[in-house]
């Protein structure tokens, strides 16, 4: 498991390094003023495209084929992106939280509430686009989920625009920090366990 890991954390800064540049660049640009939301959104959506990728080298370079030879059961491979991308959102949520708490300082609006509240909306926000797409492409490759895969990237980066214009700031403030928002972490970490367990078994019945 540990070289599976490590493979993919070299892919990624091999293959993923724009993404860590589009990230710093969003959140500066929604530090220095940005009112919008997306800048903050995107991101995390963003994030969440980086197993999927890594997924799409793997079949490009045939290194799905060549695995089979390996002494890896499904569940690990599988795990092992899942792992990746949980590191990636976490560092980017860490980032935005520290962002985000540094602007309300700033604009003096900050309160833990109001962080947690926004946090607790990028958190399923950033596990959206992998939790959906990963079993997808676990179950019939890159190539023929494509399309799919396509729809449902299509429908996560136009939520996270709509959220970055219904949501005006300092909204997050207007939510209280009561049993709604650990209702939402809890929902974000098992919408990406299900996706995660659901990848699993589609990835069986495909190598099967």
């Amino acid at each position: 498991m540990k070289g599976l890991l490590l493979k993919d954390l070299y892919m990624t800064a091999k293959y993923c390094r724009a993404y860590a540049l589009i990230v710093v660049v969003f959140l500066v640009v929604s530090f220095f003023g940005n009112e919008n939301l997306f800048f903050v959104f995107y991101p995390c959506l963003m994030v969440g495209l980086i197993p999927v990728n890594l997924l799409s080298y793997d079949e490009r370079s045939k290194w799905t084929l060549y695995s089979g030879t390996l002494p890896y059961s499904k569940a690990q491979i599988v795990s092992g992106k899942y792992l990746i991308g949980l590191f990636a959102q976490a560092i980017v949520l860490i980032l935005t939280a520290i962002t985000q708490a540094m602007i309300m300082h700033r604009d003096g609006s900050f309160t833990f509430s109001g962080l947690m509240s926004l946090m607790a909306i990028l958190t399923v926000l950033s596990f959206v686009t992998s939790s959906f797409s990963l079993p997808v492409i676990f179950r019939w490759g890159v190539e023929k989920g494509r399309i799919a895969h396509a729809v449902i990237i299509g429908f996560a980066f136009a939520g996270g625009a709509a959220a970055g214009m219904v949501f005006q700031p300092g909204v997050q403030m207007e939510i209280s920090f009561g049993g709604f928002l650990p209702i939402m972490f809890l929902l974000g970490i098992g919408i990406y366990a299900l996706s995660w367990y659901l990848s699993i078994v589609f990835y069986r019945k495909r190598e099967a």
